[in-house]
């Protein structure tokens, strides 16, 4: 009696039943009613068929094998075929692909995209921050992120005694799409949020911080792989004066060459990241050696973070599946998905993801993807996906992180203000880097209490007052009422 397609798939799954010898090498077990059907495959058909190279494919060799089933052995043949044909196309093929994008090298201009302007052709100035309004308040001259002045050099930098060095990355080839390139002037330009008091904290940035403006970094958009080690001497110039990056971006391929950067003055594998992102960004495939995808395991792979390095938060996406989490977790990966979230709570997340960050007192670089917040606060990014973080959990968390740890770097990247056009993308973000940069403010100015909230601000305390002995004063009517206009009388 023929068995059931329910028996056959059974056994495919458990591996069972009778094996070609190649199949037993490449312990993948064929179902006795399927062997006859492969009987005209060639030796490398077989070896392909019974390889992992069919799950670009199928799911797996179950379904591989129920498919087959309803073939005829010529059917079979010329199906495992089309796959190995269609394997074949996707590699490199020196006849007819170029193995790198050619440049003209004769150029003059090849490098005037990165050329630095020499201080000779400048006048000459003290080194030092300056402003670029022409009123107090350094409102209505030219827009800088949160009014900050402008420094344009690392003599400035160093002069100023810089805490904070708020960078533009306008980067967006990384992606494969337009709108990342216009995130850093987004951030200067929208709303009227300085870089003053934080309510929850009382703590004002402005006044305990040396913050500037350093401008942006040239990046060639043609071509991410020319920006990157651009990019990186530029970062690292910035961290070797003392000063934080808080760079903005751009898209996340910039992950890749900004920790790239850092590591470079605080020592390979001596930095730990903290990356908020609906996605892993470790992909391990492509023709692109960087991208918006692959920039953690790059900087895995040539050294610059151990895995352990890595503390990833808000992954929710398709990916990884369960042979890279297995992958993530040989690494060392420390991952904190919103299924954690779902199933522990955020608060106890958060506990975690700042244990791990204060351990050893190791280095911290936080990597924010705006995409880690659910669209609902941040529609504007070119890869959003549904079900994250909030923005109540989010500020708490940021704050926290830049008070709490070690941290010496931060970036905001994929904002695309394109995609929302009502702003709220681009306000919130500002409100993410204030938050960090209140943090940092905290930190120097010696507030360590974890989940440190101001108690005038978080509780109005009359419900303790004694108004017996400290009566409420009575208004002054004579000032209220030279402050109420005339009016008009007509009869």
């Amino acid at each position: 009696m023929a068995r059931s397609w329910k028996q056959i798939f059974t056994a495919a799954t458990l591996v069972t039943g009778l094996s070609l010898s190649l199949a037993a090498q490449s312990q993948v077990a064929v179902p006795p009613e399927i062997a006859p059907k492969l009987a005209g495959l060639s030796p490398e058909q077989r070896e392909f068929l019974l390889s992992s190279k069919v799950n670009a494919f199928v799911p797996n060799h179950a379904e591989m094998f129920r498919r087959v089933a309803t073939k005829t052995p010529e059917q079979v043949t010329a199906y495992v075929e089309a796959m190995m044909s269609v394997v074949e196309q996707n590699k490199f093929n020196p006849k007819t692909d170029m193995a790198s994008i050619p440049l003209d090298t004769t150029t003059p201009g090849f490098n005037s995209w990165k050329t630095l302007r020499p201080r000779e052709l400048e006048p000459q100035r003290e080194p030092g921050p300056f402003n670029l309004s022409r009123y107090m308040g350094n409102r209505g001259g030219i827009p800088t992120f949160f009014n900050l002045p402008v420094a344009i050099t690392p003599e400035d930098l160093k002069a100023g005694a810089v805490d904070i060095a708020m960078v533009g990355i306008p980067l967006n080839m990384g992606s494969g799409t337009r709108g990342a390139q216009l995130g850093p002037n987004a951030i200067r330009t929208v709303g009227r949020l300085g870089a003053g008091l934080d309510m929850y904290t009382m703590v004002a940035p402005n006044k305990i911080l040396n913050m500037v403006d350093y401008g942006d970094i040239a990046v060639d958009n043609l071509s991410t792989e020319r920006s990157m080690e651009h990019i990186r001497e530029e970062v690292r110039k910035i961290a070797a004066t003392g000063a934080m990056p808080f760079i903005i971006g751009g898209d996340h391929s910039l992950e890749y060459s900004d920790v790239a950067g850092m590591a470079d003055v605080y020592g390979k594998n001596k930095l730990s990241v903290i990356h908020f992102d609906s996605h892993y960004d470790a992909g391990r495939g492509g023709a692109h050696l960087i991208s918006h995808g692959q920039p953690v395991y790059r900087l895995l792979k040539e050294g610059h973070v151990r895995g352990r390095g890595y503390i990833q938060v808000g992954l929710r996406s398709q990916s990884p599946d369960e042979e890279t989490f297995e992958w993530m977790r040989e690494q060392g990966f420390r991952y904190h998905t919103m299924v954690e979230v779902e199933k522990s709570g955020w608060e106890t997340v958060m506990k975690r993801v700042l244990a791990e960050a204060s351990e050893d007192g190791r280095k911290i670089y936080i990597s924010f993807d705006i995409d880690v917040l659910d669209p609902v606060y941040m529609s504007g990014t070119g890869t959003p996906v549904s079900n994250g973080l909030t923005m109540r959990e989010v500020v708490p968390m940021i704050r926290r992180l830049c008070s709490e740890t070690n941290m010496v770097g931060f970036e905001l990247v994929e904002l695309d203000p394109t995609m929302d056009p009502t702003y709220q993308s681009a306000l919130n973000s500002k409100y993410i880097i204030h938050a960090c940069m209140t943090g940092v403010a905290m930190r120097k100015q010696g507030i360590k209490s974890a989940k440190f909230l101001s108690p005038l601000s978080s509780e109005h305390n009359q419900d303790k007052r004694d108004f017996t002995k400290n009566p409420v004063p009575p208004l002054d009517k004579k000032k209220d009422e030279d402050k109420t206009p005339e009016r008009r009388v007509t009869t």
